[in-house]
């Protein structure tokens, strides 16, 4: 038999090296407010959902990667991609490359200051 779940992806985790930073970075970029959990063995901030059930994750003090080594998590820009990516820079990422245009959609590759690849997806 197949293993063929509703959603493969049930959680992402993304190393940084200050959670302070990383948050406003992420806020400042996706135009949301992580929330910041302090009932396990360290502290994390959550990406927030509409639905108790999304699937999202959480930032969490450690080590990340080096620059662009790591795994990329895809992430839903909450306007238009070009505003998206000006965000980026803006809030002290890198976009390292163009808009990407896929059936589902456009997205293009980014690092987050601590090198963290991912990627700025707008639905189609």
């Amino acid at each position: 038999m197949t293993f063929t779940p509703s959603h493969f992806t049930v959680w992402t985790e993304i190393p940084v090296s200050d959670l302070d930073r990383a948050i406003a970075f992420y806020n400042a970029v996706f135009k949301t407010e992580l929330k910041t959990d302090n009932t396990g063995p360290n502290p994390i901030a959550l990406f927030p959902t509409d639905d108790p059930d999304g699937i999202a994750g959480h930032l969490y003090p450690g080590k990340p990667a080096p620059a662009g080594a790591g795994p990329t998590v895809h992430l839903a820009c909450p306007d238009g991609l070009e505003e998206t990516l000006e965000r980026v820079e803006k809030a002290g990422g890198s976009v390292v490359s163009e808009p990407i245009g896929i059936p589902a959609g456009r997205f293009a590759y980014c690092l987050d200051p601590d090198g963290n690849s991912f990627g700025a997806f707008a639905a189609a």
